[in-house]
Parts: structure tokens; sequence; C-alpha cells
């Protein structure tokens, strides 16, 4: 197979620049490596040759592999030594002038048709590409870190970028083993821009006082299915590196509200508690294992009351048939007995309205989250307002207990944690189809590949239902009083006949 780009140039070569060496290599591309620090080129060629050299002690290469990939790395000292090469990443600190003066430097050096590209998470590649003689030959060639093991990378075209040139990354990419997704030149690109929801919104969610850390992490493991909570997932990036993205984002959204980073991230990050790599973060960590509060165990009650629902509730059915499974006694009235549990299952809206405007008892109301099945779920999670009373609280948790899922109980706000959390999540994907930055499809590929999320967004939206999350937005925007929960005009279009990619056009 003819080999897209046979001479690469990486300039720098750190954890981003060594890994996209690595993976050119193995590909087939003589390999350049470039660094500004004396001795790093050699440094990351040595490590390596020595990853290669344990990947074959362990069966999983073979000798002669090694022995090619190795002899494919070449440290260079200077600019001049690129002038052969077809394509040259750039994979240095994240500032504008630095990556702008280094593209400068090299222009005056490789051949008019080779290509370069930026390893940019954050900066515009149409600013960086902006004193280019030949703009048009600039690219974002965004991989995602560890490089060989996140299989995605984003191609961004500026604003001049010739078409022709992100076909070849495309290519290039495809040959490397990864799966290439193609991207305008947008704050955020596709991945770090649909992945403002999941973090952004929980801090909101923490800093409400709903529930702490732990708690949040929990519940969107457990109900929706992430691999990692949003504040795990914070300390394995660490604050150093994901804060800064939420201000530059926001920044350069010009204040969107949706997109607004939290005060709790600020100050942590000021404090030096960046997460997993220094011992202390959300978590602390002892021996690279974070010591996680336990869950206090349901509360033991002698006779539990009897339940009524809401005839509002949304899943009412399912609701029904949860609690005769759990052995409830349950009031068919039109209004609840002075004993009974008053259960109510909102979407979007906070369980204190609720009861006000269905004219319940607040004392003896507690909500629950139905957006998804309880059948799908590992985790109950229900919500008091301030006026539950600790005994009917209590009877609640040991009731929905009672066959062993794990139960948690957050305080009153607007939508549970699920809905805020999935809802931003959908609406803030929906808005990048609205603005073509990139095809539904390449949107979901790029958020399951490079978030490790259980489904694309679009997907979740479907999987729960497009009016459920556009009615838990609207809600949310009513308690609120916030542009941020605004639905985007695409899902709002779409939310009658699906978001999934059977029922989108390819924009």
């Amino acid at each position: 197979m003819k080999i897209q780009f046979p001479n690469i140039a990486v300039v720098g070569s750190g954890a981003m620049g060594r890994g996209i060496a690595q993976i050119a290599a193995q590909a087939g591309s003589e390999v350049f490596l470039l660094d500004a620090q004396p001795g790093a080129a050699q440094a990351a060629q040595a490590a390596l040759v020595d990853q290669w050299n344990k990947l074959a002690a362990k069966g999983r290469l073979g000798a002669e592999q090694v022995a090619a990939f190795s002899a494919r790395l070449h440290p260079v000292q200077a600019t001049a030594e690129l002038a052969a090469c077809d394509l040259v990443v750039e994979a240095i600190v994240e500032r504008l002038d630095a990556k702008q003066k280094l593209f400068a430097e090299l222009e005056a050096v490789v051949r008019d048709d080779a290509v370069l590209a930026t390893n940019t998470s954050s900066l515009s590649v149409t600013a960086i590409g902006a004193g280019l003689r030949r703009p048009q030959r600039l690219a974002g060639f965004h991989f995602f870190n560890p490089v060989p093991l996140m299989k995605v990378v984003e191609v961004v075209a500026g604003l001049k970028t010739d078409p022709a040139v992100c076909a070849a990354l495309a290519a290039c990419a495809q040959q490397m083993g990864h799966t290439p997704v193609q991207a305008q030149d947008t704050p955020g690109f596709i991945v770090n821009h649909a992945g403002r929801g999941f973090g952004t919104e929980a801090l909101r969610i923490v800093g409400e006082g709903v529930a702490d850390f732990a708690t949040v992490d929990r519940i969107l493991r457990d109900q929706v299915g992430f691999r990692l909570g949003p504040f795990e997932l914070m300390d394995l990036t660490a604050l150093d590196v994901s804060h800064p993205v939420m201000e530059s984002i926001y920044h350069q959204y010009y204040e969107e509200p949706r997109f607004r980073p939290s005060v709790i991230t600020a100050q942590r990050l000021a404090g030096g508690v960046l997460g997993k790599k220094v011992g202390e973060g959300f978590y602390r960590y002892v021996d690279g294992a974070a010591q996680v509060p336990a869950e206090a165990p349901p509360p033991a009650v002698a006779a539990l009351p009897p339940v009524w629902v809401s005839p509002r509730a949304s899943r009412r059915a399912e609701l029904y048939q949860l609690l005769k499974d759990l052995g409830a006694t349950i009031e068919t009235g039109q209004s609840p007995s002075p004993q009974a549990i008053t259960l109510v299952a909102p979407l979007g809206f906070d369980v204190t309205t609720v009861a006000v405007v269905e004219r319940l008892d607040p004392a003896r109301t507690v909500g629950i989250d139905m957006l998804i099945e309880d059948a799908a779920t590992k985790r109950r999670v229900l919500a008091t307002n301030p006026a539950t009373r600790v005994d009917i609280r209590n009877a609640a948790h040991a009731l929905f207990a009672r066959d062993g899922k794990p139960v948690s109980v957050i305080r009153d706000s607007g939508g549970f944690v699920t809905q805020r959390v999935v809802a931003t999540i959908v609406n803030i994907a929906s808005d990048i189809c609205q603005q073509g930055i990139c095809s539904p499809r390449d949107l979901e590929t790029a958020v399951t590949l490079g978030l490790g999320y259980p489904l694309g967004p679009l997907a979740m939206g479907d999987r729960w239902g497009p009016t459920n999350i556009l009615e838990v937005l609207f809600n949310l925007q009513t308690v609120y009083g916030d542009t941020r929960y605004r639905p985007s005009p695409w899902l709002r279009r779409r939310g009658a006949i699906g978001l999934s990619l059977t029922h989108v056009e390819e924009h």
C-alpha cells in the first residue's frame, strides 16, 4: 500500500509528539523528531525503542518489527533538516505566538507542496496560519492522549485550508490505525466542544449543593453507563489541563452561558489540587487508588407507609410496576392519604415546584428520576425538597433499596443529576449539528471514541426520548431563568422525528 506521507516530521517530543511519532513510524513513514530542548528528541527516540522492546518481550511485537520501527526514527536538531518532509506535525506548547513563529520558520524550509498540521486542541487553526504565505496547506490534526490508544483524530479545516489537504490527512490517519473525523475550525472542534456538558453541568450541580462529588460520579456511572464520573475524569486529566480548556472555549464563544466555567475548578487549580498526578483532586489518592467515601447503608424503617403516585409522573405505569415488585402498599385515590409517601417523577422541574403546582403536601413529597427506565439502571435516585420530613425521606430510601439496588438521595433542584447532564450533552451536540461544525455521523464517532461515552449524544437523545430531553430543557429554562438551557433549534426541529443517523442529513 502506498504511504500517504513517506516522510513525516514531528516537532515537539512531549507525550503528544512522541505518540504521533510512534504511530507514524509503525505505519511505515520515516519520522524526523525535532524539539527545541537539547537532547529531548533523542530521549523520545530512546523511550519509544524501549517501549517497542517491552512489547516484543510480551510477545506483542516481533523482533523484525521492532527493528523496522526503530530504524524509521530520526532525531534532528534544526528545522533546516526537515526540508524533504512531506508532512510536518506541530505538537509544541499551546500558545498562539509560539505556533505562528514555528510555522513561519517551517514554511521557509519545506517544499511548497508539503502539508503543515497543528495538533492544537483549543487554538484557532485559521489564526495559527494567518501569517503564512500558503495558509491553504495548513490544517488541524488533533490527536488525543495517549495517542496510540485513543483511536480518533480530528482533521480541522481552517478558513483557507484546501479540502485536499484534509482528505490527505484523513487518509494518513487511517493508515496509522486511527479514525479521522472532519471538523470546521470552531472553538473546541468536536470532542472538547461536545464534552462541555458533562463536566460543566456536574460542577454546577455540586456548586448548588445538590450532591457531593462522589454521589454525582456514582449516579452518572450507574444510571447512564459512563465509565468514569465527571470528577473522576477531571482528576485523571488534571485541572491544569481541563480548567484552561473550559475557560478557553467559554471566552472564544464570547461568554456563551452554557460553557461557563466553575469557581470550584478555578479555586482548586489555584491551590494546586489538580488530580491524581499530585495525589489529591476531587478525591485523595493512595498508591494511585482513589479514596472514595463509602455510601451510607439504607436506613432501617420498622414499617413502611403507603405510596401515592402523582398522575403526572413520568413512566407512571413502569413506576407502579416497580412499586408492586418492591412490595409497596399503593394508594390509588385521587389524592394521597395523610400517611402516604407522595411520589412525583418530574422531568426538569424541581420537586418543590411540582408539589406546589399539584397542591401536594411538600412535607410528604419525594421525587424519583424516571428519565431512564429502571431496568436499564444500576442505581435509583430520589430527591427531597426543603420541607420533606426525615421519616418520609428515610421510608422512601428504604423502600426503593428493598431489592438491593443502590439508592442516592439528593437535594431538590431543577431536574435530577442525570436529567441535567444528559439533556445538556444532547443539547450541545445538537447545536454542533445546527452550526454545521461536523456531520452528525462524525459527531457520534468523535464522542464515543474521544470521550468514551456509552452512546453518542444523538443516540443518547433517541434512547431516552428527544421529546423528554426537550421537556427537561424547557422546564430547566423555566426553573433557572437562564439561557444556558435554551434548546438548540436543531433539537427542537428533530425532537418529533428522532436524532439518530437514519433521520439526519449529513451537513
